[in-house]
């Protein structure tokens, strides 16, 4: 889903103001800083360009931003099958199963480019 997308994710991890809650404690920890470290290598690369370095070594550090953003998508996803993704199957309720599936398949497409 994309982030302007308003549609909850099929599971039930949400508080009482309809936030969502289901994001694991280490997961969210793990993402932030891998987040952070990304902001970093972005700002090296904005650099690289102010400083009209040599165009491979630009094209070389976007690249390790291009994997670092990867592994945040991983670190995101895991933490979606595990959380929402369990509970919503798990739930017994077909619509939820139903959406979960959806949602995941969509997932696996935009991912895959």
């Amino acid at each position: 889903m994309s982030p302007e997308t308003t549609s909850p994710c099929a599971c039930s991890g949400r508080s009482a103001d309809g936030t969502h809650t289901a994001v694991d404690p280490e997961a969210k920890h793990a993402l932030l800083s891998r987040l952070k470290r990304i902001e970093g290598q972005v700002r090296g690369v904005q650099k690289m360009v102010e400083e009209e370095r040599y165009c491979a070594d630009v094209l070389m550090q976007l690249s390790s931003v291009q994997e670092a953003l990867r592994g945040a998508g991983r670190v995101m996803l895991h933490n979606h099958l595990k959380h929402c993704a369990t509970e919503a199957i798990s739930s017994g309720d077909p619509e939820k199963t139903e959406a979960m599936y959806d949602e995941l398949m969509e997932l696996m497409y935009k991912n895959a480019r």
